[in-house]
């Protein structure tokens, strides 16, 4: 017995010589390389998940079109779209196709990825035209035969042949040979068995007598390329369509599979290698079908603000020491010379008086600000979020990220900029006065790897501590390298000198190591590249008078409708214990 196909329902998904609402026309036998093919059936071209899948089309190609034998999944939402097709509430079929060759509006050439339940075509007779009720014992083996030729021209008929005369008979006669089927007798043929049975069917396709198919038959040998495709197919191999088909059919339902990755059919198909990159697509239903599309939804609201890593910033501002009054002055006693010492007497001579000297220094207040404006109809039409508070927030976060920079570094713009924070009003550490800060410089002539350079800074950063003189522990300011060069450290034998950043730090006599990436590529005060910064920020003062300290101001411009916000600080800001800090830095 011949293969059967068990459908729910069946129509036309395309209609030849129709024009369609898009303008395009549909050349006959343009998708007859699709005969025979199932593909799968889509709700509305939907190809965004693969849980949209329906059922599968068996595809026939006829002289009027494409015709198509639908079988629904037993998924709920298979059984849904069908039992709507049973009921009338949809009657419109459409395809997607690509590979197309057109010729002006015409389309000459495609190839049926996936066929589509529409509530309105674009093709006007690509409608459902019959709806199989299936019984409740419905037995596969004794319901209709169907009879696939992938020869264009010769149709798919259930239970009845091209003259509509009953089949089973005839099917039974012809296989009778120890009950082989109609496949199993066209394999077990010859070559040229299998080359005749083929030419009849050409024949009979075309209504040609044997001395016409003779004289195609000796034109062939005349130019082999001229000769009927026909007699050179294997009617039960549609593999070996080439140009055509190209893929299995479980390749492209792989394929389907992968659709919601990609986004789109197409892009699934195209990824695949199934077509080139440029595929010219034909969709079927609705033009401009992507308008119906959900929009796309904002994941970040309101949106994520994208900087370098700022965990140093709080480190800082939250160790700093904070004055209620942005003026102030240093007083030191220097008693490092040898006349502040305390001196031995001898009976007779004369007691000279102890000489020292005071050494000053004052630090008054300057202005940082962020300026920003917003279009009033914008605050008003941005209904998603609070863009104000939103942008309030920004605003502070890059103030207070720029006083951090300025206390441990600088604002690193150059003196002219006039937008430079005032050095002299707020005092970097690194390059402060040596009264306050130590300069230490990493020599590294000789050394050729970089273990050999920071171990040598290891050494050097914990020699320095004999001049430190500030408040407590410090901390390390460094960049994210050269903590990671001093975590890769390893000992003769290649395991880790250090296990994690605490062990690391206990080694260089610090609380613990803070990274901060604008320290990347900043000179030194010695006008080598700057390696770490060590400091107590307990000894740094920052200082603010009433009504200094950070405040937000709005204001409103009846001229061009916007709305200005500005955020400042008046203050100031610099080491008050002499020795407090470290500046390392590699040699010049």
């Amino acid at each position: 017995m011949a293969k059967k196909f068990d459908y729910d329902f069946s129509g036309y998904a395309t209609k030849a010589n129709t024009l369609c609402y898009d303008g395009l026309t549909i050349a006959p036998d343009a998708f007859k390389g699709d005969d025979g093919r199932k593909v799968p059936v889509v709700w509305n071209h939907d190809h965004s998940d693969p849980e949209h899948v329906l059922g599968h089309a068996l595809l026939q190609n006829r002289k009027d079109g494409v015709y198509a034998y639908v079988k629904m999944n037993d998924s709920p939402s298979g059984q849904s779209a069908l039992e709507a097709v049973r009921s009338g509430d949809i009657d419109a079929m459409s395809i997607f196709a690509n590979g197309l060759k057109k010729a002006g509006q015409t389309v000459m050439h495609g190839v049926i990825r996936e066929l589509s339940l529409v509530l309105a075509g674009c093709n006007p007779g690509a409608v459902i035209d019959e709806i199989v009720e299936h019984s409740a014992d419905y037995n596969a083996e004794e319901g209709e035969e169907a009879f696939i030729y992938t020869d264009g021209g010769i149709s798919l008929k259930h239970g009845l042949d091209p003259d509509d005369t009953p089949l089973d008979e005839e099917e039974d006669n012809m296989a009778q040979a120890g009950g082989k089927t109609l496949e199993e007798v066209y394999n077990s043929m010859t070559p040229e068995q299998q080359e005749c049975c083929c030419a009849l069917v050409g024949m009979a396709k075309k209504g040609l007598d044997e001395d016409d198919l003779n004289a195609e038959a000796n034109n062939g040998k005349d130019d082999e390329h001229k000769e009927d495709e026909t007699v050179k197919h294997n009617v039960f191999d549609n593999d070996k369509d080439q140009g055509v088909l190209k893929h299995s059919i479980d390749e492209i339902n792989k394929v389907v599979k992968t659709a919601k990755t990609c986004g789109t059919m197409k892009a699934a198909f195209a990824n695949a290698g199934i077509e080139d990159s440029e595929v010219n697509a034909l969709c079927h239903g609705i033009d401009n079908i992507d308008w119906l599309f959900p929009e796309d939804r904002l994941l970040d609201t309101p949106p994520r603000i994208i900087d370098k890593p700022d965990d140093w910033v709080s480190v800082v501002m939250g160790g700093v020491k904070h004055i209620p009054f942005s003026r102030f002055k240093s007083l030191f006693a220097d008693l490092t010379e040898d006349d502040a010492r305390a001196k031995g007497y001898l009976k007779g001579n004369y007691k000279t008086e102890e000489v020292f000297g005071l050494l000053r220094r004052s630090t008054g207040p300057t202005t940082v600000y962020k300026k920003q404006e917003l279009d009033r109809d914008d605050v008003i039409d941005i209904t998603s979020f609070d863009v104000v508070a939103w942008l309030r927030n920004e605003m502070r976060y890059k103030l207070n990220r720029e006083l951090a920079l300025a206390y441990i570094l600088g604002d690193g713009r150059m003196a002219a900029s006039r937008d430079k924070i005032d050095e002299n009003c707020i005092r970097p550490v690194f390059n402060d006065a040596d009264l306050f800060t130590i300069k230490v410089q990493v020599k590294t002539t000789g050394m050729t790897t970089v273990e050999d350079k920071y171990k040598a800074f290891i050494k050097q950063a914990i020699r320095a501590h004999k001049d430190y003189r500030g408040s407590g522990t410090p901390t390390m300011f460094t960049t994210e390298d050269a903590l990671t060069e001093m975590l890769l450290l390893e000992d003769g034998m290649g395991r880790p000198l250090y296990t994690d950043e605490a062990a690391l730090a206990r080694k260089l006599r610090v609380a613990k190591i803070v990274t901060i990436p604008e320290m990347e590529g900043r000179k030194g005060a010695k006008g080598g590249n700057l390696a770490a910064v060590i400091v107590n920020l307990a000894d740094y003062t920052v200082g603010a008078d009433k009504g200094g300290a950070v405040s937000m101001f709005d204001d409103f411009d009846i001229d061009f409708n916007a709305q200005k916000y500005l955020i400042e600080t008046r203050c100031s800001g610099a080491l008050t214990s002499p020795y407090s800090a470290m500046a390392i830095e590699w040699a010049a």
